[in-house]
């Protein structure tokens, strides 16, 4: 099973050396208490800056100490203005660049624009793009949390390290959830099969997968850029040559590969954002005799009317982690929870300050997870 953090380690977390700068690089005063909880995790007082909308929308960032050679950690968690965040964050990044900081490494536990990570017909790979930006800003070092896809790290030319929030997710099933050893870890898609498998071996329960819903946007319908031409078009490339054209797929009617009859039903995933999805796969669980519905992820966007939906849906509650702030949409819809990962954060920056190995917390961490 994955380490669960205990008192003792969160006991020493305040132990770094001198020369550590701790910004919060949000001008959205919500935003801010991640960043609050991790300086007093550290021991340590936020840096003083400011990070400001000019009337015509610019944003304005003004370091207000020396980040002259020391390492400077700036925390973004990302608003739902998602294009000011980036901007303020590459303006801080720069800032403190020019300001001749010995490093600077990025805190970011929800990285944005992560689902576009592939090709889409004649779209681009936005998160590229991004990590691009970053890089070229003055970015040393990346801190993320639970990647929509590991291998966004290669678009990177520095270190990243993409901490896992699955041992408090794990905790918190072990701890708020009294009869779990009759649940089942469920799959909305095969895509989140893997995830669950993981889920599903460290608290030794059983699987289901939810097979044959409705194609979504990250679909193999929409990849690919349609060239060369269909096959109607074929002739006029070359008279003689027949490309063979891929079957189009067709999915089955919605099945669940499992038993959830008189189970609690507990779907994990990375993101929650559109909820459409999993208030499906919650009505056909229901249908199936699932007595109870837990979901569970690591970011909570829970974007336009999601709060509402859930709170109308047959989920019984959703536990997210507080790398996005959702406190509004916790007023709106008491079926939400949250679990603080500032801790692992903490220690994450605690030791590439020091110099320390981070190996301690990827411990018994597969390929897979």
């Amino acid at each position: 099973m994955f380490c669960v953090p205990s008192a003792e380690f969160g006991a020493i977390m305040n132990i770094t050396k001198g020369g550590l700068v701790l910004f919060s690089a949000n001008s959205n005063s919500s935003c801010m208490e991640l960043s609050k909880r991790i300086a007093e995790r550290l021991g340590v007082e936020m840096g003083k800056v400011q990070v400001y909308q000019e009337p015509n929308r610019e944003t304005r960032v003004q370091i207000q100490e020396s980040v002259r050679g020391k390492d400077v950690f700036i925390i973004q968690t990302v608003s739902k203005d998602v294009n000011t965040t980036i901007m303020e964050l590459l303006i801080m990044v720069y800032a403190c660049k020019t300001s001749c900081a010995k490093s600077i490494i990025g805190v970011i536990p929800y990285f944005p624009y992560s689902k576009q990570c592939k090709m889409r017909k004649r779209g681009s790979i936005v998160s590229k793009l991004l990590a691009s930006m970053m890089c070229k800003a003055g970015l040393t070092h990346l801190i993320t949390m639970d990647l929509h896809q590991k291998e966004i790290q290669g678009f990177f030319n520095i270190p990243v390290d993409n901490l896992r929030a699955s041992p408090f997710l794990l905790q918190y099933i072990q701890e708020e959830i009294p009869d779990y050893r009759n649940a089942v870890i469920v799959a909305k898609s095969p895509a989140s099969a893997k995830r669950a498998q993981s889920f599903a071996e460290r608290l030794r329960l059983g699987i289901a997968v939810i097979h044959g819903e409705a194609q979504d946007a990250e679909s193999d319908m929409v990849d690919g850029r349609h060239s060369p031409p269909t096959a109607k078009n074929v002739a006029a490339i070359h008279p003689s040559l027949e490309i063979p054209m891929l079957i189009p797929k067709e999915k089955p009617p919605i099945t669940v590969v499992g038993d959830v009859g008189g189970r609690i039903a507990i779907i994990v995933d990375d993101i929650i954002d559109d909820v459409d999805s999993f208030l499906a796969a919650a009505e056909t669980l229901k249908e199936r005799g699932a007595y109870k519905i837990f979901v569970m992820a690591t970011h909570g966007l829970l974007s336009s009317d999601a709060p509402r939906l859930i709170e109308e849906s047959a989920i019984d509650e959703v536990v997210v982690t507080n790398t996005i702030p959702h406190e509004i949409q916790k007023l709106q819809c008491p079926k939400i929870k949250t679990v603080d990962i500032s801790m692992i954060l903490s220690e994450a920056i605690r030791r590439i300050h020091n110099g320390e190995s981070m190996s301690y917390l990827f411990r018994n961490i597969g390929l897979d997870d």
